[in-house]
């Protein structure tokens, strides 16, 4: 987990969400497309939850249940989280 007031770069977060992806899809980061959708990699709800739950865990922020399906890629995902982390750490908007 990153310290506190430390936000992980970008290419940080894509590779923490490319690798949890990989392992809820039960194969190696390489083979995940970060322009590729969720759900063609077998993440239905429930993987959609835990993500969100390990996004939580991971990076102390709070996000929607939904966030996995509103930012369906790991591209979309980053980018939503990296401005959510520069607004929870008074940064943005």
């Amino acid at each position: 987990m990153p310290r506190p007031g430390a936000e992980p770069s970008v290419e940080a977060l894509r590779t923490w969400l490319t690798a949890k992806v990989a392992e809820y899809a039960e194969c190696e980061p390489d083979q995940i497309r970060p322009d590729v959708s969720l759900a063609e990699y077998g993440l239905d709800s429930m993987y959609g939850l835990m993500l969100c739950g390990d996004i939580e865990d991971h990076l102390a922020l709070t996000v929607d249940p939904t966030v996995a399906w509103d930012y369906s890629t790991v591209d979309a995902l980053t980018g939503y989280l990296e401005t959510e982390l520069r607004r929870a750490a008074g940064e943005g908007p």
